[in-house]
């Protein structure tokens, strides 16, 4: 029989609506409702949280690394576990480790990790995106350019034999160097595309949407910008219902205006989500680290190589959350959708994901009033716990 577990004393935000007053209820890994104290059954193991918030948990589309960890220096079910147990600290109950540029062997031990990474059912692991290697070279960032390449047969065939086997599969590209009947076979296959990395102008951005692209990465950077005669990539993803994009809340990768009228012009309803884009620096102490060969600096906020180029971001969910609720001075309701809700819309678990509400997956997160993190559950089970 399955235990049940009454969450007590809080506030309960459900991804719409508050309610005050109320009682969690969870059975095993999934929600099975919100209610009043009366209909809490008496063999209910309580935990209380009195006064603090009860919210949907994060769910981060774009995690380089965490915990020491980088993804891609590491590919196991380890270092999957690793990633996900940091992140789990800052409120993230699912994410999808993420692959930046890298050979073709390295690709495909990270699609193994990840295949056993979801057989062993690892918490916090929703699937994987593969950030590259098919980008721009005019657009690069921080990806080594002499592992840019062209999208080829193999690629695709690679891709869609790791498709059922590792959960959620995304992929960023850019029309550069991927064809629009290579985004077809993939859509069409059940893998998520997402241009990035591009130098792409406006109307080959919106064949590439026709084609089944549905999602932007890291919205502003490493992309063509809006400029009065050419919208870019940025203007093709603000103006198109069906786009999704993911954006870098920490205040150094997009200016706070750009990021607000982003928000304001964003058509739906496909929505702008946050990501972090964290590397393994996350949750430790460390200075620096090594990204294909060259260092990588922590300083002041920022990951940056020695030539200043941002390098990833060093900044977790929770902190998203913070800085786009205070910096821009958006609703705490609005912020919270697009740490949970608006993910899980992108990447097709909405139905399962990204509220509470009975029959969904029993992801939430603890936060104190002041945004301080409390604990975090992850499919039923109290995960960490800060306080």
């Amino acid at each position: 029989m399955t235990s049940t577990t009454a969450i007590r004393g809080a506030r309960i935000f459900d991804g719409g609506q508050w309610h005050e007053g109320k009682v969690l209820l969870v059975e095993g890994d999934r929600f099975a409702g919100i209610v009043a104290e009366s209909d809490v059954p008496s063999e209910a193991q309580n935990v209380d949280y009195d006064g603090q918030w009860i919210v949907p948990g994060f769910i981060d589309l774009q995690v380089n690394g965490g915990g020491g960890a980088q993804f891609g220096d590491a590919t196991s079910v380890e270092a999957i576990r690793t990633i996900t147990s940091a992140h789990a600290r800052f409120g993230t109950t699912k994410l999808l480790p993420t692959l930046i540029t890298d050979t073709p062997q390295t690709t495909e031990l990270a699609l193994e990790a990840g295949r056993d990474a979801h057989a062993a059912r690892v918490p916090g692991y929703l699937g994987l995106h593969l950030e590259g290697p098919h980008l721009s070279i005019a657009r690069k960032g921080a990806h080594d350019p002499a592992l840019i390449r062209p999208m080829e047969t193999s690629d695709v065939e690679r891709l869609m034999r790791f498709r059922s086997e590792v959960g959620v599969l995304l992929t960023t590209l850019a029309p550069e160097n991927v064809s629009l009947q290579q985004v077809s076979t993939l859509t069409d296959a059940g893998i998520l595309i997402s241009l990035g990395h591009t130098d792409t102008d406006a109307k080959t951005a919106q064949a590439y949407f026709g084609a089944g692209a549905a999602m932007v990465t890291h919205l502003f950077n490493a992309m063509s910008p809006l400029t009065h005669r050419e919208p870019g990539l940025v203007g093709a993803a603000l103006d198109a219902p069906q786009v999704f994009a993911g954006l870098i809340a920490d205040g150094y990768h997009v200016d706070p205006i750009a990021m607000g009228i982003a928000l304001r012009a964003k058509k739906a309803p496909g929505r702008i989500f946050l990501v972090t884009d964290a590397m393994s620096p996350l949750g430790t102490d460390m200075t620096g680290f090594m990204l294909n060969g060259r260092q990588i600096f922590r300083r002041d906020g920022r990951l940056t190589l020695a030539d200043g180029t941002l390098a990833g971001a060093d900044i977790d969910m929770l902190g998203c959350v913070r800085t786009a609720h205070r910096l821009l001075g958006l609703p705490i309701e609005d912020v919270l959708r697009m740490a949970s809700l608006y993910p899980a819309e992108a990447v097709r678990i909405s139905g399962s994901h990204g509220r509470i509400k009975a029959g969904f997956v029993a992801d939430f997160v603890a936060l104190s009033p002041d945004l301080d993190h409390i604990a975090t559950w992850i499919d039923g089970k109290q995960q960490t716990r800060t306080v």
